[in-house]
């Protein structure tokens, strides 16, 4: 029903990468923020140099700033582990890091990448994000979503990867635009359609979305937990 609160409560969202959080899940960052309710983002990665120049990390790293104004992000918080190394990265470091950041924040909602993401620090993310949220703990968020990512989620192997079947629709038909506001500001990352990583395929994708449950807009996410 339109006019309903989501009260996700204190939501962290986890992003492999910068930019992840607004493809996957800027619009219902912004209507969190817009309901009142507190968001973060966590940033796992960084690129390291020779592989990434130090100039390119630090223009991304302001275009997310400012992503993340535009979204009403209240705090973001930078992990530093290397991209496109977490393979290569003890485990324990990524859960170690995510673990520490869980019980800090004490999140009732945690939003992650799907686990059929092709890149490999999409899944390893997500799986240290799984044992960061173990219901084991005094406190552990009641609610995991896993987010699509578009030109990761879609672009795996059909039948040989998870696959994305969405079970939670979020409408977002009142904040598409500042979804695609913040999404602009990651100017180095945007593509020219039919490039997935344009905006005219994330406002197809929210379009696409939304009919599935008769909006104008929505972001689909799966069901990882619920306790209730």
């Amino acid at each position: 029903m339109q006019g309903l609160r989501l009260a996700f409560g204190r939501t962290l969202v986890i992003a492999p990468h910068p930019d992840d959080e607004v493809l996957g899940a800027g619009g219902t960052i912004a209507r969190l923020a817009a309901e009142g309710e507190d968001v973060f983002v966590a940033i796992v990665t960084e690129g390291k140099p020779p592989a990434f120049a130090a100039d390119a990390v630090a223009r991304v790293q302001a275009e997310a700033r400012t992503a993340h104004a535009v979204l009403g992000v209240k705090d973001t918080f930078w992990l530093g582990l290397p991209a496109a190394g977490l393979s290569e990265t003890p485990h324990t470091s990524l859960n170690g890091t995510l673990s520490e950041l869980v019980r800090r924040l004490a999140p009732q909602t945690v939003l992650v990448p799907f686990v059929g993401d092709m890149h490999i620090d999409h899944q390893l993310t997500f799986a240290s994000s799984l044992v960061a949220c173990r219901p084991h703990q005094a406190e552990f968020p009641t609610r995991i979503l896993a987010y699509e990512t578009l030109s990761e989620t879609n672009w795996n192997a059909p039948y040989l990867s998870p696959t994305f079947v969405p079970n939670v629709f979020i409408d977002i038909a009142a904040h598409i635009e500042t979804k695609l506001e913040a999404m602009q500001a990651f100017a180095s990352q945007l593509r020219q359609p039919p490039h997935e990583r344009s905006l005219t395929a994330l406002r197809a994708l929210a379009t696409l979305r939304g009919a599935t449950i008769l909006r104008q807009a929505a972001e689909a996410f799966v069901l990882v937990r619920h306790v209730a």
